[in-house]
């Protein structure tokens, strides 16, 4: 089907515009020398205010800012995007080329030219400017930025960091209000994301001597035996029991075969509906130099074909990383060698669902939050995939910086109607209030309405590949002690998927009539946009098995395999399934919400509830890597309800969604060409 620039809006789309706004947004005053300047947002931490100034950087050092600028007729964007989404539309799936967006909706070829106009002006440099305009990117000293944002940059110490940061809002001409929405780069950083992912290495946090020293593979992490091959082939019997019965040793970690027949996939990859002829993207931070070597490795030990020729790719900034393993400067901000295990799992868990799809890998130059916007805007702005999975976020619903919201705003809109469907996952911390003082919140980005949240699930896989069971992703924890569980079982809370309610973004028309009025409202009458919308996967006491190249504490370097789990495993399992869909429909999906949501209800989804009174037991090793230093031996309660506000019920609930995939039902129900 070709694009189509003309988009006809039905009433129904009209009404089910997507991702109104609860709060209106914050007019800054006018700041800088009188009424002929703009205050403009500022990303840089909320940590700054009321910091400690311990000195001023010079004026001579040089930094690279991002000046993002306003898009074009917002109100005709919605509604554009509810029709090419909405299955109802008769404009469904009619999506626009690149060149049809930059023309309609993006930031104005003379709004680039009078913010470049104005970045010269005081003598900086001009940077990369993507293709949709999303951003002007520009390079000076400090003494330069300082003058051309009327602000003053001093260093403060936060959380034990020494940061750079605007000591008042910067502003710009008047003439550019309506151009530029946000400035990112006074600060030296903005916030920096983290990773949706449990178990697995942990990252040691180092600086390198020499700017040219590439950071090693990270530090090796082993999981302990006993453990099962399927759910509850090894029973601990030597261990006290739970709930009145003996529970049984956690799985090793499932591997594709098991993955693929638990989500009822496994025919119709068999006969060659395995997400070939779709591209699914990955954005993180940094690129694991052993990516491909490991990804095969770990395709060929487990009966699948390694990537072939240009089926797997990597698209690295143009500049330098910075804020890890080689920034001398900084340090180690990001723990650069951890971000290495996220690629892992996520190249080789959508791999594992979709063996034919092809991968490209795009990583930000850190995990600092504008770098990982210009990630996700650059698979967009390029059209480099039909889906692209992050598996990362911030601890709130701003992540910390509410400068770029509108700017990934854009980016999601774009994505919608080019007929990329973006997906972030939830989350790992249950109701996010363990991450915000005591007090519940969604995660950002996976809050938007533009993009689909993967939430997370514990799931029991049989001896034949079947699925057991498969409840919410909710972990409490009781270690053994004296012969006796301690807590008393369900014991202390640890983590799980991230849902709830958002505070910023309004209830999307996709989710009227399926989420219960108790979880929409639970803040507004008008009600609030749920998360997540799916699950699958992500505990990571059933996870997922990967492989990766380790440093081990002898100084070897080796390939090895463990157990890990996250929604950062949740949604490139999710991604994978959708290529299979995109490739039995004919066409991608895009933005599936208005698709997904029309299925609920239907065998197209395998609905989890609550699993009571069930557990895992778990062997882990003191130093996570062998028995020298000795075991733990703990319980982990599946669907445990202490600690969190969100539950797993039947139908929608804000853990699991709408549900996960039902195999052929699922793919199917999405569409056959």
């Amino acid at each position: 089907m070709s694009p189509r620039l003309s988009i006809k809006v039905t009433a129904a789309t009209a009404a089910a515009l997507v991702a109104p706004t609860l709060f209106a947004t914050t007019a800054f005053a006018a700041a800088g020398s009188g009424a002929s300047r703009h205050a403009v947002a500022n990303a840089q931490p909320d940590q700054v205010k009321g910091a400690k100034v311990v000195g001023t950087p010079s004026a001579k050092q040089q930094a690279e800012v991002r000046v993002f600028l306003a898009g074009r007729d917002q109100a005709g964007l919605a509604k554009a995007v509810a029709a090419v989404a909405d299955p109802h539309s008769a404009s469904y799936q009619h999506y626009l080329t690149a060149a049809q967006i930059k023309a309609a909706y993006a930031p104005s070829a003379a709004s680039v030219a009078r913010t470049k106009a104005f970045l010269k002006g005081y003598g900086l440099t001009i940077g990369e400017i993507p293709a949709n305009n999303a951003y002007v990117t520009a390079t000076g000293s400090l003494s330069q930025l300082q003058k051309a944002f009327g602000t003053t940059l001093h260093t403060y110490s936060v959380s034990g960091h020494t940061l750079r940061a605007a000591s008042s809002a910067p502003s710009v001409p008047a003439s550019l209000s309506a151009d530029v929405i946000a400035v990112s780069g006074l600060a030296s950083i903005s916030q920096l994301m983290s990773t949706d992912r449990v178990g697995g290495p942990t990252t040691t946090h180092r600086t390198a001597k020499s700017a040219t020293t590439k950071a090693p593979p990270p530090d090796a992490f082993v999981n302990a035996t006993p453990c099962s091959t399927f759910y509850g082939q090894k029973q601990a019997t030597t261990v006290p029991t739970a709930y009145g019965k003996v529970q049984p040793y956690a799985p090793c970690g499932y591997v594709p075969d098991q993955l693929e027949g638990a989500y009822g996939l496994t025919r119709s990859i068999a006969k060659g509906f395995d997400g070939r002829g779709v591209t699914v993207a990955i954005t993180d931070a940094y690129a694991a130099p052993t990516i491909l070597s490991d990804a095969n490795t770990y395709a060929t030990s487990h009966g699948q074909n390694a990537f072939k020729g240009k089926q797997f790719k990597q698209v690295p900034p143009a500049k330098p990383y910075r804020y890890g393993y080689d920034d001398t400067v900084n340090g180690d901000l990001c723990g650069e060698q951890g971000w290495y295990g996220e690629e892992t799992l996520d190249v080789e868990a959508v791999h594992a669902m979709a063996p034919g799809a092809n991968v490209t890998y795009v990583p930000g130059r850190s995990c600092d939050n504008a770098d990982l916007l210009t990630a996700v805007n650059k698979v967009v702005a390029r059209h480099l995939a039909d889906i692209v999975t992050n598996s990362w976020g911030g601890t709130d619903e701003s992540n910390g910086s509410p400068a770029l919201d509108t700017a990934y705003q854009q980016v999601f809109y774009q994505a919608a109607l080019e007929g990329i469907g973006v997906y972030f996952s939830s989350g790992d911390s249950g109701d996010g209030a363990s991450d915000n003082n005591g007090v519940p919140t969604v995660q950002s980005p996976a809050n938007s309405s533009l993009v689909t949240a993967v939430g997370g699930t514990s799931l029991a896989v049989s001896k034949t590949n079947t699925r057991t069971f498969e409840t919410g992703w909710s972990t409490s924890k009781s270690t053994l002690t004296d012969g006796a569980w301690d807590p008393t079982p369900p014991g202390t809370y640890q983590y799980g998927g991230g849902g709830g309610t958002s505070q910023v973004f309004s209830q999307p028309a996709y989710q009227k009539g399926v989420v219960p009025a108790s979880i929409a409202k639970r803040y507004s009458k008008l009600g609030g946009r749920a998360v997540p919308d799916v699950s699958a996967l992500g505990d990571p006491n059933t996870g997922m098995r990967v492989g990766e190249t380790q440093t081990f504490p002898d100084g070897t370097v080796k390939y090895s395999e463990y157990r890990i789990g996250g929604t950062s495993l949740a949604s490139p399992l999710f991604a994978g399934m959708m290529a299979i869909a995109d490739q039995v429909s004919g066409r991608p999906h895009g933005f599936a919400n208005y698709a997904l949501y029309d299925l609920y209800g239907t065998q197209a989804y395998f609905d989890p509830t609550h699993k009571a009174n069930t557990g895992v037991v778990r062997v882990d090793y003191v130093n996570g890597v062998d028995d020298s230093d000795g075991l733990t031996t703990s319980l982990r309660t599946l669907d445990a309800r202490n600690g969190t506000t969100i539950r797993t019920t039947a139908g929608y609930d804000d853990i699991t969604g709408v549900g996960t995939p039902n195999g052929e039902r699922f793919v199917g129900g999405l569409g056959v060409g």
